[in-house]
């Protein structure tokens, strides 16, 4: 698929035609009505102003008929269509309803290119076999009302760490606050705790502090049961009702826990990484630069024997028949009907539509339907088999690609992709969002326009896809995240935005 490029004189403006079948192309620029757009050696007239990211009919649609990008139907057309229209919101409607049947019948795994020579990172090697991007000490509180303890026991210790010259190699001392933890009664609290067991465990945090208020439901004794006997040398706790001075305790316990963290860098392949990949702020490019090009990034994780995570189940509705067929076993098959079924009927169960999404920003960027917006999304994941399916808190069981429960909103899903064991992130955008978690987050922008723009927010700028081909533009994105592995910092991390944020499920009492 190569755009055709013309001088901007000629009022020739570029668009993309993703699948030979498609019905629609996707602009890369503006353009003016009565402007030609020319696309895979063809060409059509505008009949409208139209944004970029935004799709023109290629061809007339008749009222009722499927609208196909990626070469699948993104919805049905409410109204005729004719070629040149700008195709978007007023014209085109989901065709999503409910759950689905669904059969196994996979499909033979596509050839997934490899460099010969093997790509490495500099990272932590752990005494359990596994590999840091990030060598810090996480402060983790039990619950909201210790939040901003937690927060002064952290800043102080890092400042603490930071003016010693003895400290040895630490990375960092960071609080890791929510509001939850008190008032929250069954799944609804176990969610809350096997998410915070599961960060206490994250190879990235080479010591813990659990902080505790004492009276909460998520007491620390029930919390720690969740976190292996082999973990535990590293973990600390605070219960501050019980504490004199708490800060003090609590920047003691760091302390205690930098000595024991103390380690150096050494080299590793890409099969030590564990990659969450996702995306946010999503526009009409994103499914056709940032993720594709991620996409390329976890074939080559995956082929390397490392472990990449693909979430935001809700962002699967549409396009979830893609990775079914993907699925290595019919067990794994059947855990991915199971889950996104589930997801779906968590949607009606509170009276809402399972296509109640894109994003008012998402709509503004060009994508119309949820059925687009999936098509684009599970293109993080490449063409990988489907290897594992997951629940939200667990964490990850072996390599390849897995599939891990969680919503789209995106500090909830980061922080189960960090959780589930994720020591790099990447974040695809065509808005843009400031927006850091617990571990490297790597923003790529869809487009050159906003990369520009946010230079502050953004890492990486997969508009040049457009220019020099997703393949050439991998190796470059590759390199990026192997600096970023070895210590090299985020745009997220030079501006201290590090969150997270619990799925909230129960009643609150």
């Amino acid at each position: 698929m190569i755009p055709v490029t013309k001088k901007r004189a000629t009022r020739v403006a570029k668009a993309l035609l993703v699948h030979p079948d498609d019905s629609v192309v996707t602009l890369v620029e503006p353009v003016r009505a009565g402007a030609a757009i020319a696309f895979d050696a063809r060409s059509v007239t505008a009949l409208a102003d139209t944004p970029s990211g935004h799709k023109i009919a290629i061809a007339p649609i008749v009222a009722g008929a499927p609208v196909l990008k990626f070469g699948f139907p993104i919805g049905t057309a409410t109204i005729a269509i004719a070629t040149g229209a700008h195709v978007h919101s007023h014209n085109l409607a989901t065709a999503l309803d409910g759950t689905l049947d669904y059969r196994f019948a996979p499909t033979a795994p596509a050839p997934v290119r490899q460099r010969d020579e093997p790509m490495t990172f500099q990272g932590y090697l752990r005494a359990d076999g596994r590999v840091a991007t990030r060598n810090e000490i996480w402060v983790l509180p039990t619950v909201g009302c210790v939040a901003r303890t937690a927060s002064r026991i952290a800043a102080q210790a890092n400042a603490a760490l930071t003016s010693d010259t003895k400290a040895g190699v630490i990375d960092g001392v960071h609080a890791f606050t929510h509001p939850f933890g008190c008032s929250q009664l069954g799944d609804d609290l176990d969610g809350t705790r096997s998410i915070l067991a599961a960060l206490a465990c994250h190879p990235n945090a080479g010591g813990v502090l659990i902080v505790g208020l004492g009276c909460e439901s998520n007491q620390i004794d029930a919390l720690l049961r969740e976190i292996p006997e082999q973990r535990r040398p590293v973990i600390r706790t605070l219960i501050t009702q019980s504490a004199g001075n708490e800060i003090d305790e609590g920047v003691a316990k760091v302390a205690e826990l930098a000595d024991l963290a103390r380690s150096h860098r050494s080299p590793v392949g890409l099969d030590r990484l564990v990659l969450g990949v996702k995306c946010g702020g999503s526009d009409g490019l994103s499914g056709l630069t940032a993720n594709p090009l991620v996409g390329r990034i976890s074939e080559r994780v995956v082929a390397a024997g490392g472990c990449v995570l693909l979430t935001e189940i809700p962002e699967m509705f549409g396009a979830e028949r893609l990775l079914m067929e993907r699925a290595v076993t019919e067990n794994v098959f059947d855990s991915i009907v199971m889950m996104v079924n589930d997801f779906k009927r968590y949607f009606l169960d509170h009276g809402e539509p399972v296509s109640e999404n894109p994003s008012p920003g998402n709509v503004a960027g060009g994508i119309t339907t949820l059925e687009e917006k999936s098509l684009g999304a599970v293109q993080k994941a490449g063409r990988t088999p489907v290897s594992h399916v997951i629940p939200y808190g667990a964490r990850i069981e072996g390599t390849g690609l897995t599939l891990l429960e969680a919503p789209g909103n995106d500090a909830v899903s980061c922080t189960a992709l960090a959780a589930a064991g994720a020591t790099a992130i990447l974040f695809t955008t065509g808005r843009g969002t400031p927006l850091g978690f617990p571990v490297p987050t790597i923003k790529i922008a869809s487009n050159g326009a906003l990369a520009t723009r946010k230079p502050g927010w953004i890492d990486f700028d997969a508009g040049a896809v457009l220019e020099h081909g997703v393949d050439r533009v991998a190796q470059d994105l590759a390199m990026r995240v192997c600096e970023i592995a070895s210590g090299a910092s985020t745009a997220a991390e030079r501006n201290g935005e590090r969150e997270i944020a619990i799925w909230k499920r129960g009643v609150t009492l």
